[in-house]
This record gives C-alpha cells, structure tokens and sequence, in this order.
C-alpha cells in the first residue's frame, strides 16, 4: 500500500465494512486522551495529510469513496478538540454529532460536499466536526460540567 493510500485509509481502517465512515470517525477517538489542543493539532494535520493524499489515490477527485476515510478522521479529531476533558459521555457525544453531521448533510455541510475535488472531499467532514466543535462548547457552556 502507498503512502497516500495509508493516508487516504488511514491506516486501512477505510477498507472497514460496513460503514468505513464510522469505522475512520472511531479509530481517531482515542486520541481525545491527549486533550483539545493536541486534537486541534493533529486535526490540522490529518487536514493537509488528507488534501496531500487525495489527488494521488482518486482517479476522479470529484467523488468522495467510502475507503477514503482521512477526512473522516479530522473532522471527528475537531469535534473532539472541543472537549474540556476527554470523558466517555463527551466522547460518544461527540462521535454521535459528527456521524450525524456527516450522515446526514445539513446545510453548510451539502454545500461543502458539492465543492469539486480534493476540496469536497475534504471540506464538508470539516465542517461537520466544526459543527459538532460548536455545538459541543455550547453545551459546555450552557451546563458546566455536564461532560465531564
């Protein structure tokens, strides 16, 4: 397997079935015990990782293939950054937002999805890990402690 393809699968978990989405949001949750601001860190990696690998394994970068799981990986990685504490309920919260934000597409997240090539492709899991990011420190502030 080349570089950008263990990149683009990271590691082989977007070779998964079924859901390879799923299985490329859960292998990055451990890294939540590392705390927010090496999540933001490793996010913004896996960000340029990801856009680097694109090109190189999609034949046509205008679809976005279920073994491509990079993107995946960073949005779950920004979700979980918002996390004052990495604590098992703010893990599965966090999980639970961004699979849904991924699933299901909700605007701004269609939107980034249509863009053309490694942009899309990345772009809208992006987004719904800043989503999930926002609605997580909302929560956080609204009810101090309830995450923890």
């Amino acid at each position: 397997m080349t570089a950008a393809k263990l990149v683009a699968t990271l590691g082989g978990a977007g070779l998964l079935r079924p859901g390879p989405g799923t299985w490329g949001s859960a292998v990055v949750l451990p890294l939540a015990l590392l705390g927010p601001l090496p999540c933001l860190a490793l996010a913004a990696l896996l960000t340029l990782a990801g856009f680097w690998a694109a090109p190189r394994v999609l034949a046509d970068a205008q679809e976005d293939p279920g073994w491509f799981v990079a993107d995946e990986g960073a949005g779950m990685l920004l979700a979980l950054a918002a996390l004052p504490v990495a604590s098992l309920p703010g893990i599965l919260l966090a999980f639970a937002l961004f699979r849904l934000l991924d699933i299901a597409k909700p605007w701004p997240v269609s939107w980034a999805d249509a863009q053309p090539g490694a942009l899309g492709v990345m772009l809208d899991d992006l987004v719904a890990g800043a989503i999930a990011a926002a609605a997580l420190l909302g929560l956080v502030a609204a009810f101090p402690g309830v995450l923890a």
